[in-house]
């Protein structure tokens, strides 16, 4: 029986999920991935997703920060019902949606999927650590099996198609793959920032609005 191992130690989530999803599809049937996370969180949204694909699930803590998890396929997996939302794990939300999409396979080309940025960090509190979320968030955006239509940034989020480079190159992988990423005009002016858009063109708040009423579903980090 195949075995794959994987190093996800130091990465931030969704990254170590979406590489037991890879390793996974690697193995096309039977077989065993490993996976080394450096904390509890990772190891528990491993376990979700194990239970949501129906996989045998197992794990060791190996010393400080330092856990394996492994997941057992006895066939191709299954797909799940789709069903969405996050979980509150000591304090920390528990990325499931990301996951869930994954294996949801019932979205069709007829939906118009839309994620609205309006802000360059991800949530309330902390802004370092809102940088980092909303980093995972448009990398996790850019590995869905299906991709929105089309991508708004407001407000504060402008600065995530100029300024910020830890996610351009997600942006501009998804703009590549046909994403429509459109920027608030007044936005950019507002901020002194037009002149330094890197990924996607120029919107206004009339766009924005036809975008968001023509959606069958808005994403909101």
């Amino acid at each position: 029986m195949k075995t794959i191992e994987v190093d996800a130690r130091g990465e931030q989530c969704p990254i170590p999920m979406i590489k037991a999803k890879k390793a996974l599809e690697e193995l096309g049937g039977a077989g065993t991935v490993q996976i080394r996370v450096d904390n509890e969180i990772a190891v528990q949204n491993l376990k979700k997703m194990a239970a949501q694909k129906k996989l045998g699930f197992q794990s060791e803590k190996k010393g400080e920060r330092d856990y394996q998890a492994e997941l057992k396929q006895d066939s191709l997996p299954e797909a799940a019902d789709g069903r969405g939302g996050a979980e509150q794990t000591g304090g920390e939300a528990v990325f499931q949606e990301t996951e869930e999409s994954y294996m949801n396979c019932a979205v069709g080309p007829q939906k118009h999927l839309v994620a609205a940025v309006g802000s360059r960090f991800m949530g309330d509190g902390s802004e370092e650590l809102g940088r980092i979320l909303m980093k995972g968030f448009l990398f996790a955006l850019s590995q869905l099996d299906e991709l929105p239509e089309t991508i708004l940034f407001y407000n504060g989020g402008a600065y995530l198609t100029t300024e910020c480079p830890d996610s351009l190159e997600d942006l501009k992988a998804m703009e590549n793959q046909g994403v429509e990423i459109l920027t608030c005009g007044t936005c950019l002016d507002y901020y002194g920032l037009k002149e330094k858009l890197q990924v996607g063109g120029v919107t206004n708040m009339y766009q924005i609005a036809e975008k968001l009423a023509g959606a069958t579903q808005v994403i909101q980090p």
